[in-house]
């Protein structure tokens, strides 16, 4: 049954005749056929009394648009011992009484009671029909084949009745409600078939207190069933909640990294190109795509911690004084601070802050020196150096690449790691890296780079670290109620 958070308002008023037309075509179907069923009143109550407990002890699982009910089984068993009318009636009095527990709005009500009324009704009939066409008897092994056959009809056929209304109602497709609904279940429900094929053959050659048991059977079988059900939803349910998240950290990334650019279009223009010569760099060394996203976000945020220097140093157009400098060499330590407040961003907290370190124990802020500098720290400091020297907008007048590449391995070995600027190097002299400068498109391109990667960032978190810094069986579907 629907949830009562479901969207109900406006339902065409259509949709409810529907409902009352099938309902009146099942009670009229029922009638007809009354008298070719077996109205053991016994076993009548006994079904009755174990649909109706199996379905009150169901799980509303709200977004697979369904409740998970054991009453299937039951009235399976219905059809094939008693006959479409009694099952019908079986169905119908479930409903009854578990609206009672679910109190689902009237449009999924009717929709429920039509339901349970039609596809006991036809099952039964089937049932009827092929057994007295083919002559067959509990002694035939035929006989609980087909069993077996109407199990999965009728469950294709409520399915199928769920499937339609659920379009009707709230704009899901078949398909999509074949895929959440009814392939999670239908492993459990060959078991369930097997269960009912098991139960009849009981009953047929012990009589009616098998049917005790099959109840202590089958409510096991309906807590298993939905425990392993409401474990898949709620994976789902997370998974789903993840790529929402993802998304909107996504959107943050590139709003944090635009705040910058409208502070300093420098500094987010620098980011962005030492964020793709950083991945060249990485690609160019062998390490995996994993790493290479990885150095590509630290680079994008590695001058994040320049939101705490002051205008006059940020957009200085002079000579900085050595107590500026000072100020400026804390921009790794406050940026890391800001991102490692971030859940899983720790590793990038810790390349930002080692960025410039230097090979031979010289850099700042912890003085570290060869392979005690993270190799993605390593990374950005060639990355950032390459670009400062070629950047038409930095604080330096620009050198040609060539002279820039000279002077990066002038310094490799002391300021540098070799190897990785020979992997650069590599690369500048076998294609054109240059980056775009000024007002041109690259700074977009990496962002939605980076979009397209979707990082796992917690939007709420950074903003507050900016500124701190800064100052059963599930059949019959039932629709949920």
């Amino acid at each position: 049954m629907f949830d009562e958070g479901s969207n109900t308002a406006g339902i065409p008023r259509r949709v409810l005749a529907v409902q009352l037309l099938a309902l009146s075509g099942a009670v009229a179907l029922a009638v007809e056929r009354a008298d070719l069923a077996n109205w053991d009143l016994t076993l009548l109550g006994v079904l009755l009394l174990l649909g109706i407990l199996s379905d009150l002890s169901g799980s509303n699982l709200e977004e697979r648009e369904v409740k998970i009910s054991g009453s299937f089984l039951t009235l399976v068993l219905a059809m094939v011992l008693l006959g479409g009318a009694p099952a019908a009636l079986v169905g119908v009095t479930i409903i009854l009484v578990g609206w009672l527990r679910w109190r689902e709005p009237l449009v999924h009500f009717g929709a429920n009671i039509a339901i349970y009324a039609w596809f006991p009704l036809l099952g039964g009939a089937l049932f009827r029909e092929l057994r007295d066409g083919w002559n067959l008897g509990p002694g035939d092994m035929s006989f609980y084949l087909l069993v077996f056959m109407v199990f999965m009809v009728a469950l294709a056929l409520n399915f199928v009745l769920v499937a339609v209304h659920l379009r009707m109602t709230e704009g899901i497709s078949v398909g999509q409600s074949l895929r959440t609904i009814f392939v999670p279940v239908l492993p459990s429900e060959l078991a369930a078939a097997l269960l009912a094929v098991g139960a009849t053959f009981l009953y047929e050659h012990s009589g009616i207190a098998v049917i005790a048991l099959f109840g202590i059977v089958l409510v096991t079988f309906q807590y298993l069933l939905g425990a392993l059900l409401v474990s898949q939803d709620r994976a789902r349910q997370l998974e789903q909640r993840t790529e929402q998240l993802a998304t909107a950290q996504a959107d943050l990334l590139k709003a944090l990294l635009r705040s910058l650019d409208l502070r300093d279009r420098m500094t987010a223009r620098h980011s962005a190109a030492v964020a793709r010569y950083a991945r060249e760099i990485a690609r160019a060394a062998g390490l995996p795509e994993e790493r290479q996203r990885t150095v590509h976000r630290a680079a994008l945020l590695h001058d994040i911690g320049k939101f705490v220097l002051p205008d006059r140093i940020l957009k200085a157009n002079e000579r900085l004084s050595d107590e500026d400098w000072a100020l400026i060499k804390t921009h790794p330590e406050e940026g890391a601070k800001v991102v490692a407040q971030v859940d899983g961003y720790e590793e990038i907290a810790a390349i930002i802050l080692a960025h410039h370190e230097r090979i031979d124990g010289r850099g700042y802020p912890r003085g570290l020196e060869g392979d005690d500098i993270p190799v993605l720290s390593r990374i950005i400091s060639i990355a950032d150096t390459y670009d400062v020297m070629t950047a038409r907008d930095t604080y330096r007048d620009p050198v040609p690449a060539d002279d820039a590449i000279a002077e990066l391995r002038r310094v490799s070995g002391e300021q540098l790691d070799a190897y990785l600027v020979e992997s650069f190097v590599r690369v500048l002299q076998g294609r054109d890296l240059r980056y775009l400068h000024g007002e041109d498109a690259d700074f977009d391109a990496e962002l939605e780079r980076e979009r397209r990667w979707t990082p796992e960032l917690d939007a709420a978190t950074v903003a507050g670290a900016l500124e701190e810094r800064r100052g059963s069986s599930p059949s019959p579907l039932s629709l949920p109620a």
